[in-house]
């Protein structure tokens, strides 16, 4: 907030030189009917306001009858977009109050279709678009006073947006939702938040032909020209906040996993679906060893859907199970993974240098049963390697077919089989459908919400394994602490917190995750075994372990008005 501070005599007051109409129009100040009649007075809000004075608590109210009123969630999350660019604190305030219902809106599955129309939803500028064009204004761009508070940068640049592909500078839409879940279940403070959009043009002709679209219309650069572009921004993101925190998300499967190797020792940052999926599936898995009473030692993991956020996946899962006691080989064989050509087996062409280490021996498929000899498909997989655990990141709606879950539930009494693939209309499988073929013995994840099953003549919820659950911990811990870097262990120690969290625990037939409601508590719980394993690490400096959750508890901002005060300086 630039043109706005803390009062030192009095740390709850906030000092603006905005008035009347500039004050109504920061999103960051704007109260609404909420304004005091002092404050009208000394803002001269007199007159451009109704008279009535209001608290935000009648605010939320409103504002959530109108919510409910619309028909679709489409409209419902373009509501809330012009809510939160019009009054932040209460947009936020009717998100804290209510995360079950309006989680799948501001986020997935409702986010992908905000993205898809993004260009037709675009009101008010937010966060940053940085075009291939304009490269050489990027130092220039980020070095404005608005910026000076930022902690945490989304950053996309749209080419694999969820499981809908390309969707150009519409991709905006996914940093923009991941850094609200940042304050809405972190409690980062929306000031110290900014969503970016690297914008190298578009392959998708739906965008390049749309007469409305906000984007660059050309086709998507690559290559050296490419990266040239990415390192640029990186290196001006260095230059401008030494400490930030730089998250990754929804970039091509080759670029997220390249980028993150080329930057990961370069400033505090992570790929959230290359590393936050890993940890939220690790966690959730480890959660349900209380419902299976499968040893994770003895785990066979079958993973449709190979590229980066399955290989990573896999891999945290493979390091908990050296850390339980396997062997680095041994645990390596109990891994399937399955792409659009089938098990990755020795000999494939065109194998990504992430998937190597998963790639399975001739000699240990070599007499299978197999419906097409030229091809080993993920039915063949489950008949032959019988997983205990079926993961999808696929987007290949469908790909859990009836025969692939009867198949599992022949082999274990109680499968896990978790489709995760967003939006919704992108899961492998819905709860229904897993529920009916495994005859009620599989134990669910979905990467959405779906709806309650009916369990023993109960409603029973559908546990979301859902990033939320992880990278607003893991980003409140790093930034706490300032640390220098985020490392897989940091990952490692968020899924074991999500997993000593889980009301499985104590209760085999309860859910494997905390509920939605309690996210906000989840993230503290994340937050602090991840500033503890980085100031571990060493890489946190001038911070003792015994100020850690102080550092963590000061950093979460609860929405609420405080009393301004006006000073006539034009910066403060």
């Amino acid at each position: 907030m630039p043109n706005a501070s803390r009062n030192a005599a009095a740390s709850s007051d906030l000092i603006t030189s905005l008035s009347g109409y500039e004050l109504l129009a920061d999103p960051l100040l704007n109260k609404g009917t909420a304004f005091s009649e002092a404050e009208r007075d000394l803002f001269d809000l007199h007159g451009l306001l109704p008279p009535n004075i209001g608290t935000l608590e009648e605010q939320v109210s409103r504002r959530l009858q109108v919510l409910r009123s619309f028909a679709t969630d489409l409209e419902r999350y373009a509501f809330l977009r012009e809510l939160q660019d019009s009054n932040e604190t209460l947009f936020f305030a009717l998100l804290v109050q209510n995360l079950e219902e309006l989680l799948p809106v501001v986020y997935t599955p409702t986010v992908g279709a905000g993205c898809q129309q993004f260009s037709k939803l675009f009101r008010k500028p937010r966060g940053l678009f940085l075009s291939l064009p304009h490269k050489n204004r990027i130092e220039a761009i980020l070095a404005h006073p608005r910026f000076d508070n930022v902690e945490a940068i989304v950053v996309t640049d749209g080419e694999r947006i969820l499981g809908l592909g390309d969707q150009g500078a519409g991709g905006m839409g996914i940093p923009i939702g991941k850094l609200a879940l940042y304050t809405g279940c972190g409690g980062l403070h929306p000031a110290t938040t900014l969503p970016i959009m690297l914008d190298v043009g578009t392959d998708n002709p739906d965008c390049l032909s749309d007469p409305l679209y906000i984007g660059w219309r050309h086709e998507r650069v690559r290559g050296q020209e490419y990266d040239d572009f990415i390192d640029a921004f990186v290196q001006a993101v260095i230059k401008r906040w030494p400490h930030v925190l730089l998250q990754w998300e929804d970039f091509a499967k080759n670029n997220a996993t390249r980028m993150l190797e080329r930057y990961r020792d370069s400033l505090c940052t992570f790929n959230d679906d290359v590393q936050g999926t890993a940890a939220v599936a690790t966690g959730t898995l480890l959660s349900a060893i209380n419902v299976t009473g499968v040893p994770l030692t003895e785990q066979r993991i079958a993973v449709m859907g190979a590229g980066s956020a399955g290989c990573g996946i896999a891999s945290l899962i493979r390091q908990a199970m050296t850390d339980a006691g396997l062997s680095d080989s041994e645990a390596g064989q109990r891994f399937f993974m399955v792409d659009r050509d089938g098990l990755l087996v020795e000999g494939m062409e065109g194998l990504a240098s992430f998937q190597q280490p998963f790639v399975q021996q001739k000699s240990a498929v070599g007499g299978w049963t197999l419906d097409h000899p030229d091809k080993i498909a993920l039915l063949d997989v489950v008949r032959n390697a019988k997983p205990t655990v079926l993961i999808g990141v696929s987007g290949q709606p469908g790909a859990f077919s009836e025969p692939v879950v009867r198949a599992m539930a022949e082999f274990n009494k109680r499968p896990v089989i978790f489709p995760l693939s967003n939006p919704t209309s992108r899961a492998e499988a819905t709860p229904e459908d897993l529920e009916a073929w495994s005859e009620g013995r599989a134990v669910i994840g979905t990467g959405s919400p779906f709806p309650p099953l009916t369990r023993n003549g109960a409603k029973f919820k559908v546990d979301q394994t859902n990033n939320s659950y992880i990278f607003p911990g893991v980003g409140l811990g790093a930034i706490a602490v300032k640390a220098e870097r985020v490392t897989d262990a940091m990952f490692m120690v968020a899924a074991k917190a999500l997993a000593a969290a889980s009301p499985a625990r104590n209760d085999p037939r309860s859910n494997l995750l905390p509920p939605v409601t309690s996210l906000r508590e989840v993230s503290v719980t994340v937050a602090l075994a991840v500033a503890l394993q980085a100031h571990k690490d060493g890489l946190t400096k001038g911070v003792d372990t015994d100020q850690i959750e102080g550092l963590i508890r000061a950093k979460i901002w609860a929405p609420h008005y405080v009393p301004y005060s006006r000073t006539k300086s034009s910066a403060v």
